[in-house]
């Protein structure tokens, strides 16, 4: 799992950026001073867990938690009175500083669980040519739903979950799933990375105008960070 550190204090920052780089299911993507800072780091790479400490100054690890999509969070701090809001943001595990490796390690494997729930549990699709059409099967209010992906425009990923939207005139359909996991399954001729929060069908585009792909009145933007590979699948546009 790709993962950052975020806390004010530096001795705690290394400590933790140690506990991270003893942990083989743990890769290091940024170490963060503050929580601005971790806002950057999150938008420029593909981060699945953050230990955040909680009192920090102009943001704390609870705010910052809350503008987090698609992002697991363990917190670490030196207050207790903090661990029932910590809950309610619906962390995986809560720090209490001073915290062992092998407290460390057990908030980081309850981690790697949820992981693994979200990439090994929610999807079944069938084999077929990358460049046909496929369906997937995904779970939605205790219900199996079966999805053509080319019936697919956009897929939105939120905090815990992403929406499948589609061209039909239904409701989104919402799944307990991180991007990553469907984009693993998801034809790859046809889908394409534009933003860590969206998947596009690239055969559902029809206009693009200041670097946001235009589906009715919804607008996608266009990230730097996948925006090389999103013109050299699709240079037409920018000639």
């Amino acid at each position: 799992m790709n993962c950052i550190a975020v806390d004010d204090e530096p001795l705690a920052l290394n400590l933790i950026s140690d506990y991270i780089g003893r942990t083989p299911f743990l890769n290091p993507v940024a170490k963060c001073s503050s929580a601005v800072d971790a806002l950057k780091a999150i938008s420029d790479n593909e981060v699945d867990l953050a230990f955040l400490d909680i009192q920090m100054p102009q943001l704390n690890g609870l705010e910052l938690s809350r503008m987090l999509e698609g992002v697991m969070v363990i917190f670490t701090t030196a207050f207790d009175k903090y661990a029932i809001e910590g809950f309610r943001v619906n962390a995986v595990d809560y720090l209490l500083k001073p915290f062992s490796y092998a407290e460390f390690l057990t908030a980081a494997n309850k981690a790697l669980k949820w992981y693994d729930l979200y990439a090994k549990s929610e999807v079944s699709s069938q084999p077929v040519e990358e460049s046909a059409s496929k369906s997937i099967v995904v779970k939605s209010e205790y219900r199996q739903k079966v999805i053509n992906t080319d019936d697919i425009t956009y897929i939105e990923g939120l905090r815990d979950y992403i929406m499948i939207h589609s061209e039909n005139p239904v409701d989104p359909v919402k799944t307990l799933m991180s991007l990553k996991t469907i984009e693993n399954i998801l034809p790859k001729l046809n889908f394409v990375r534009v933003h860590r929060s969206f998947i596009v069908n690239v055969n559902k585009i029809k206009l693009i105008e200041r670097n946001r792909i235009v589906f009715g009145k919804e607008r996608i933007p266009i990230s730097d960070q996948y925006r090389e590979n999103f013109e050299k699948k699709f240079a037409y546009f920018f000639k």
